[in-house]
């Protein structure tokens, strides 16, 4: 019975170059999943997120703008952080730059 257990209980000389291996294996799952979260969901959202960005450099008086909660006006004042909308004549509201999400084509 002891001459089983010594000879189980040593390891072979190649064994110990295969350990790093099944550490790199077992890290190709991680490294794919990262992967793909950056093609389909990180590097779309980065585009997404410059191309609004240059809207908003891009936006002058007289723009008709679209905002996120769907209220449509004319730009009459512009700042750095805000733009004055003309929904009626009139009526004037102050909005946020960054909420304005679109410029209507006429």
């Amino acid at each position: 019975m002891f001459s089983l257990a010594f000879a189980e209980g040593a390891p072979a000389a190649g064994a110990a170059g295969g350990g790093m291996m099944a550490q790199f294996q077992g890290m190709i799952p991680l490294i794919l999943m990262f992967a793909i979260f950056y093609f389909l969901l990180i590097r779309p959202q980065q585009k997404k997120a410059k191309e609004h960005r240059t809207l908003l450099d891009a936006l002058k008086k007289g723009d008709q703008v679209v905002t996120a909660g769907g209220m449509h006006g004319k730009i009459t004042s512009i700042d750095d952080q805000s733009v004055m909308l003309e929904i009626a004549p009139g009526v004037n509201v102050k909005y946020n730059k960054g909420f304005i999400a679109s410029v209507k084509q006429d």
